[in-house]
This record gives structure tokens, C-alpha cells and sequence, in this order.
């Protein structure tokens, strides 16, 4: 689809009319919707849930069919299905214990978020030993360079707690990248 300027539409604007006709019904149009949406749920999940990742992703995915006829704008679509897949993401996160060591073989075959759009077996290895609320507001900040205030909006706490938990997740990060 072309933009007024004949420029290609940004993916979320391309898809306002989509997201409009699943609103209201239409169920090929929300087929087509959770199918555009599922990698970048995908994408924000892993970093976060890590050893779970299916889980969060299938609970964000049905929150995201759930909830679509309350998004008031369309074009707020992208925004809202990252805030929806963040707090899934972290319930789900919580709910299984990932706050353990993951063995790095259960990061066989899974792409991940460095260079090629992925993270490494590394940085997934590292993550992994993270708390789920230091790993949350690294991915807000770092991978989807969102702003405190909004990444304090999505997580449901105050800006100056964003911070604080950003500065020492990031502490713990390159402390346990170091070793």
C-alpha cells in the first residue's frame, strides 16, 4: 500500500483497515492480523519469558484477540500489542519460575537479537540469569528504544523505578557478561 506521497505506509498504518474490519468481525481479517503481529510478539517474548517463550507468546496472541475491539485508534495497534505482550510476557515469565539458569541447549535452534535481528547464544544465556523485571525493561529500553516514561506506562510502574531497575539490570548485565 502507498502513502499519500506514493511512499510505502508504515506496517501498523497498512494495517489500521485490517484491524478496523477484525473489530468488527471480521474473522479472516483477525486471522490475518494475529498472523502480521506474531513474529514481533515472537521477538519482544523471547528476551523476557526465554525457556517459555511459546507460552507467553500463545498468551499474548489470545490477549491480543481478546482485547482488539476495546484499541479505540487502529493506528495505535503496534503500541498496544507491545504493552499487551510486555505484561504478558512478565505474567508468564513470573508464573513458570524463569528466574532460574537456563542451560544454553534449550537455546538450540532458537534465533534470537544481535547483527542479524537476533540475540546470541550469549546474550540469551546472560539474560536468562536476570531477574524477569530487570530482563523486561532491558528489552523496552534496548530493543524497542522506548523512552522511560513509556516504558514505565507499559510496565505498570513509575518512571523512577524504570530507571533505578534499568541501571541495575544493565550493572548486572555487564557484570555477568564479564565472567
Amino acid at each position: 500500500m502507498d502513502g499519500s506521497a506514493g511512499e510505502p505506509q508504515p506496517p501498523w498504518d497498512a494495517l489500521a483497515a485490517t484491524v478496523r474490519a477484525a473489530q468488527a468481525g471480521d474473522v479472516l481479517a483477525m486471522d490475518e492480523v494475529l498472523t502480521v503481529v506474531a513474529p514481533y510478539v515472537t521477538r519482544l517474548c523471547r528476551p523476557i519469558v526465554l525457556s517459555n517463550c511459546e507460552d507467553a507468546v500463545q498468551e499474548a496472541l489470545t490477549a491480543v484477540f481478546v482485547g482488539l475491539r476495546g484499541l479505540r485508534d487502529p493506528r495505535a495497534f503496534y503500541g498496544w500489542v507491545r504493552t499487551v505482550t510486555v505484561r504478558e510476557a512478565v505474567r508468564v515469565a513470573r508464573l513458570t519460575a524463569v528466574e532460574r539458569t537456563v542451560d544454553p541447549e534449550e537455546f538450540v535452534g532458537l534465533p534470537g537479537l544481535v547483527g542479524d535481528g537476533e540475540l546470541s547464544a550469549q546474550v540469551r544465556d546472560v539474560l536468562a540469569r536476570m531477574p524477569v523485571h530487570h530482563r523486561a525493561v532491558l528489552v523496552l529500553r534496548e530493543l524497542e528504544e522506548l523512552d522511560e516514561r513509556s516504558a514505565a506506562e507499559i510496565l505498570d510502574i513509575a518512571p523512577g523505578t524504570v530507571k533505578s531497575r534499568l541501571h541495575r539490570a544493565r550493572s548486572a548485565f555487564r557484570k555477568a557478561w564479564q565472567q
